[in-house]
């Protein structure tokens, strides 16, 4: 079902616009749950949830009443005092999934979702798969954006916007879909591992939802560009890459709709697009199941990704 209430290469794949086709893995478990003031509904005897469970889409879940600690498989998810949960589903997230409720009674409460499968739209090229660059001096330049990327996405703002309709930050044409994949003579390249929107320098970039800024690039990033990174709260950030420019600054809380910077062909681009990657946690998720279809627009353009 489509969801309704948005939540809460070492060197090349992390953002641009690229993903290992290996099956992600969960990230490490929290040391420690955190502390949350039991105020949900007292009655409550199960989970609910609401959104797209489904290879890359995310839920928002409500957990039973007394529940002190909520885990998806063996990670702890955050829990708001409400009881309000979101948990997510990469593209290649195995077909089922449980989520787990520790009661302060002491009892356990188990539930198993079953994560429907999508056809990703894969391309068929006749040629060899190109080996990355990975050169060492390439990779003097890399590793410290890796490191700043991976430290900005590891902040907890305590944003509320994961639990808000997910709004497109750019309108246009759909040039590239989450998901999509080359395979070259049998072996397969790196998936999309967000969206991008075709529009023209300078159009405006806009907060999908609300957030805190936990990373503007001062400088062009090697293969980002100039790239900015939204915590959603809950594990959820936003990642704008290619803009020509950035209108905000780290720590800076924006509201959904506010101005953020602009579309730009910056970084690793062949022309101006805006690329939209969403993560929640280490799980890349489609952007398209959080917004609906982008308004005025038909069917995305059949090509693959522009970056």
């Amino acid at each position: 079902m489509s969801i309704r209430v948005a939540p809460a290469l070492v060197a090349l794949g992390l953002l641009a616009g690229c993903a290992s086709p290996k099956q992600a893995q969960p990230g490490p478990p929290i040391a420690s749950a955190p502390e949350v003031k039991i105020t949900q509904e007292p009655g409550r005897t199960e989970f609910a949830f609401e959104g797209a469970v489904t290879q890359g889409g995310a839920v928002i879940g409500t957990a039973p009443g007394g529940t002190v600690e909520v885990r998806l498989g063996d990670t702890i998810v955050p829990m708001a005092a409400d009881g309000r949960f979101l948990i997510a589903f990469d593209r290649d997230a195995a077909p089922v999934a449980t989520v787990t409720a520790r009661l302060a009674d002491g009892r356990v409460i188990r539930k198993s979702l079953t994560v429907s499968p999508r056809a990703w739209r894969l391309e068929t090229i006749d040629a060899p798969l190109r080996p990355v660059a990975n050169s060492e001096a390439f990779m003097a330049i890399r590793k410290p954006e890796l490191e700043r990327i991976a430290a900005a996405r590891a902040l907890q703002t305590g944003s509320q916007g994961w639990r808000q309709r997910f709004a497109w930050p750019s309108l246009g044409r759909i040039s590239g879909l989450f998901g999509a994949q080359r395979v070259y003579r049998g072996q397969p390249g790196a998936y999309h591992g967000g969206i991008d929107i075709a529009a023209a320098t300078g159009a405006p970039v806009l907060a999908p939802a609300d957030g805190v800024v936990v990373l503007a690039a001062a400088a062009p990033f090697t293969l980002e560009g100039n790239l900015l990174i939204v915590d959603h709260g809950a594990g959820l950030n936003s990642a704008f890459l290619h803009l020509s420019r950035i209108d905000v600054k780290e720590g800076q809380a924006v509201k959904k709709g506010q101005p953020l910077g602009a579309v730009g062909a910056t970084g690793r681009a062949t022309g101006p697009h805006l690329h939209w990657g969403l993560k929640w946690n280490d799980a890349r998720i489609d952007p398209l199941l959080l917004t609906g279809p982008m308004p005025g627009a038909g069917a995305p353009d059949p090509g693959m990704p522009s970056d």
